[in-house]
C-alpha cells in the first residue's frame, strides 16, 4: 500500500473503534442477514465458495453465511471488533470463519480467488475517490463471474429533492440510540461521513467492472446492489 493512501483507523468512525459502543452494536444495528444470504444462494454461492466480508463489524453476516460457503474471511480495520470476532468464532466452534484486521484499502487478499464479497454499511466511510480505489479491489479479487453484494446508505433522488428527501429521512428516525439511529446520529451521518447519489455509485461500479443485475432502495437512503465481476 502506497505511502499516501489514508490511514483507515482514522476513517473508520471514532465509535466503531469504542469497545462499549461495539458490545451493544448488534441490538442498535438491528441487522438480519438472511435476505443478503437468500439473494448470495440464488446467484450462485454454493458450500464451495470464498465469501469475503468487508467491513465485517461484529460478523453477523460472517457467521450466518458460514454454514453455507467454504470459508469467509471477515475484514474489518477495528480492533474492539476483530476482538469480538475472534471470541464469538472461538466460543460458538466456527472453524471456517477467518478475521483479517484491515480495511478496504488495506486488505490483500491471498490464495484462491473470492467468489463473493459483501460489505454493509462500511464503504460510506470513503470519500468518492477512495471509494472508486476500494471498489476496484474488490472487483481484482472477485473471480470473473463472482458476486459483490454491496449495502450502504446511497441516496436514490435527485439532487433538487435533496432537502425534502433528508428532512423526510430524520422524521422517520428512532428516538431510543439504543435501538436504532436517532435523528441527531442520521445528521452526524450527513454531515460527517461520505455517502452519495446512486447515480454517481452506479458509475464507479461500472468503471471498476462490477455489473449490477439487481437493486432496490429502502426509503431512498438504503441501497443494496447486486453485481457480477464483468468477464
Amino acid at each position: 500500500m502506497s505511502y499516501w493512501y489514508p490511514d483507515e483507523q482514522q476513517c473508520a468512525g471514532a465509535e466503531h473503534l469504542d469497545g462499549d459502543y461495539v458490545a451493544a452494536y448488534d441490538r442498535k444495528a438491528q441487522f438480519d442477514p438472511t435476505e443478503d444470504i437468500r439473494r448470495l444462494l440464488d446467484s450462485g454461492m454454493d458450500e464451495h465458495s470464498i465469501v469475503v466480508d468487508l467491513g465485517a463489524g461484529t460478523g453477523t453476516f460472517a457467521f450466518a453465511v458460514s454454514p453455507h460457503c467454504r470459508e469467509v474471511i471477515a475484514v474489518d480495520v477495528s480492533t474492539p471488533m476483530v476482538d469480538f470476532l475472534h471470541r464469538k468464532a472461538h466460543d460458538d466452534g466456527i472453524t471456517n470463519v477467518r478475521v483479517v484486521q484491515a480495511g478496504f484499502l488495506s486488505y490483500e487478499h491471498h490464495g484462491d480467488a473470492a467468489d463473493v464479497i459483501f460489505t454493509r454499511n462500511a464503504l460510506r466511510q470513503l470519500p468518492d475517490f477512495w471509494k472508486v480505489v476500494a471498489l476496484q479491489g474488490m472487483s481484482s479479487m472477485l473471480t470473473p463471474g463472482g458476486i459483490a453484494r454491496i449495502r450502504d446508505l446511497i441516496f436514490d433522488f435527485d439532487p433538487t429533492e435533496t432537502d425534502k428527501r433528508i428532512d423526510a429521512w430524520m422524521d422517520g428516525a428512532v428516538r431510543d440510540p439504543a435501538v436504532g439511529f436517532t435523528a441527531d446520529e442520521l445528521a452526524a451521518h450527513v454531515r460527517g461521513e461520505f455517502s452519495t447519489f446512486s447515480w454517481l455509485f452506479e458509475q464507479m461500479l461500472d468503471n471498476v467492472g462490477l455489473d449490477v443485475f439487481d437493486r432496490s432502495f429502502v426509503r431512498s437512503a438504503y441501497g443494496a446492489y447486486t453485481c457480477t465481476r464483468r468477464v
